[in-house]
């Protein structure tokens, strides 16, 4: 959800992506790179490359209309999960 998330806002290259998430929580390439790859293999991404002038091209990502669906679909269910969990815990729900 974080991944998708992340791509829906912006087009990001994959060390991007892990750059981004790693400074919010502990992750690394082998953790991100698998979910790429499924989140793609699903379409719920597209990938292109593009140039850096410098190095080998770089793979972006892009959210795709189905990605996009499936993102807001995982808000849903998370905003109704945190909700019960504020419940459960005395929290207050907005």
């Amino acid at each position: 959800m974080c991944v998708l998330s992340l791509i829906s806002k912006k087009d990001m290259y994959g060390f991007e992506v892990i750059d981004t998430l790693a400074k919010e929580i502990d992750v690394n390439e082998n953790t991100v790179y698998p979910i790429l790859r499924r989140l793609t293999a699903s379409q719920y991404f597209e990938t292109y490359m593009e140039s850096t002038g410098i190095a080998a091209p770089r793979k972006y990502y892009r959210i795709t209309p189905l990605g996009q669906s499936k993102m807001d679909e995982y808000m849903s269910e998370w905003r109704k999960f945190l909700e019960g969990v504020f419940r459960i815990l005395g929290g207050i729900v907005e």
